[in-house]
């Protein structure tokens, strides 16, 4: 009698428990059918309208942007988790190219019209020394001519040289500035200078204000033919007959003066996050990210374009508004997640990972206490890869931190979503080193576990054509369920996921 008792004990627990595991079961799929294509739709067509102004960061479109996203974290119930607000404001430094020039003789070169420098260095004031000609900057130049602490010029057949094996062999050789002639006709070296003058004449942003005082190397100069010519006191045509010929102390050596010179500028950004709090295990975070800004307003030659990024990263950031109302909905509903989770649109992402940067370093939730991100960045669209054929999904990291994390998001996506996973990006040595290029990484260096969702690299990528009108809608909420499952299921599972790997 006592055995019947406790069999039949051990069976109401086994029947109560899967009853509890099928009401779970189906929370989570009436929940994942609110995620809404119209929804995704209406917001994505502000987000990424002209009216925006392509969302670069510290720039009136960029906080037009996060504006709108903090009414909608405002408007669902969200918590402000901010000192009670939704934005975390971080301070950016600009900085832009200031005096620079360059003097051979009696001639001044001037920036951006005879030659033209790439860098963003301050020399700290007029600097003179020799300058060398090295041919073609082959490794056995260097055992000819001894460049250390002089200036040399190059010829080069690259058309973008700031990182190129030659530049960087002189560099390693001990040359204090490289100019560098990689054009053959004053046309092409126009044209060069005006690609690389949209580029810098943007600047760069930066976390830490640079110090002006603690001068540096110079970096590259790009020179036109005419003005190799004159700092070397002959012709284009004989720098390259004395290169081609290995005669280079032909050509004599020369002095040189320049400047180089910066401007720093603050650019006020911030990030937006929105929390729903967990119930039992709230202190727990599950991280849910994206970017939302763009590249902004850039010149094409025709007039000013605006760069709406409708997929980079427009389909991620309202996948996270979409995926926080329905969170948000379902605690309202009685039916919340057990961990918190922190629905977080960050700045600067096209600036260099700014944004989630500064938040890795002044996190809201400390990062212990930070049991995953899941990154969204473009899940818009269908890359040539994949135009044809199932509803598909790269994924990146799932597998790098945390075997427990890569094996949930298999099996939710095999149960639920059914989409098929590409793992060709996931190789953290892939030539296109997706890994390290998005704002998962800043968490995955501190060894909190991520996956990166991505659809793949389209023709419209960085172009002013990455608009809504090409936005595949339905794969937009089907890739954006894909993401919830594996949030619901994170924030609900008994034990947090376990961290046994490290990071690469």
């Amino acid at each position: 009698m006592r055995r019947r008792s406790y069999m039949l004990a051990l069976v109401v627990l086994f029947c109560g428990s899967c009853l509890r595991l099928q009401a779970q079961d189906t929370l989570m799929q009436h929940y994942a059918k609110e995620i809404s294509e119209a929804g995704l739709k209406e917001n994505l067509t502000i987000l990424a309208s002209d009216f925006m102004e392509g969302r670069e960061t510290g720039k009136r479109g960029q906080r037009m942007a996060a504006s709108f996203i903090r009414a909608h974290f405002s408007d669902n119930n969200l918590l402000a988790p901010v000192a009670g607000d939704y934005l975390q404001p971080l301070e950016l430094y600009r900085v832009t190219a200031g005096e620079t020039y360059v003097q051979a003789g009696k001639t001044r070169l001037e920036n951006y019209k005879d030659v033209a420098f790439f860098g963003m260095e301050d020399s700290g004031g007029e600097m003179n020394m020799p300058i060398l000609f090295v041919g073609y900057g082959e490794e056995s130049v260097y055992q000819q001519l001894d460049v250390r602490d002089k200036a040399v010029l190059l010829l080069s057949k690259n058309t973008w040289v700031g990182g190129s094996k030659e530049v960087m062999l002189a560099r390693d050789r001990g040359a204090k500035a490289v100019f560098v002639c990689n054009t053959e006709t004053e046309a092409e070296f126009t044209r060069v200078l005006a690609q690389g003058k949209r580029y810098v004449e943007r600047g760069r942003l930066s976390l830490e204000k640079p110090n002006t005082s603690e001068h540096v190397r110079p970096g590259t100069f790009v020179v036109s033919p005419h003005a190799a010519g004159v700092i070397m006191g002959t012709t284009l045509s004989g720098l390259k007959s004395a290169a081609e010929k290995k005669s280079l102390k032909k050509i004599k050596s020369a002095s040189i003066q320049f400047r180089t010179s910066i401007e720093v500028a603050s650019v006020p950004t911030e990030n937006v996050l929105g929390l729903v709090e967990g119930t039992d295990k709230k202190n727990e975070i599950l991280l849910v990210t994206a970017h939302y800004d763009h590249v902004g307003i850039k010149q094409d030659g025709t007039g000013d374009v605006i760069h709406n990024g409708a997929d980079d990263d427009g389909s991620g950031t309202v996948a996270v508004m979409e995926l926080a109302r329905v969170f948000a909905k379902a605690r309202r509903e009685g039916h919340g997640p057990r961990r918190s989770i922190l629905f977080m649109l960050v700045t600067g992402e096209e600036s260099g990972l700014l944004g989630s940067e500064f938040y890795a370093e002044h996190p809201v939730f400390s990062l212990e206490s930070t049991v995953a991100d899941l990154n969204i960045d473009m899940i818009g669209r269908r890359d040539p890869k994949h135009q044809t054929g199932n509803p598909y999904l790269y994924v990146i990291g799932a597998d790098k931190l945390s075997s427990e994390l890569n094996a949930i998001s298999e099996r939710m996506n095999s149960t639920y979503s059914k989409l098929d996973f590409d793992y060709t990006y996931n190789d953290p040595s892939h030539p296109d080193r997706l890994y390290y290029r998005s704002d998962h990484w800043n968490f995955a260096k501190r060894n909190v576990p991520i996956i990166f969702y991505f659809d793949g690299i389209h023709e419209d990528y960085h172009k002013v054509t990455d608009e809504v009108s090409k936005i595949d809608f339905p794969l937009l909420r089907q890739r954006a369920q894909c993401v919830f499952y594996t949030a619901w299921e994170l924030s609900n599972i008994e034990k947090r996921i376990v961290n046994d790997k490290t990071s690469n």
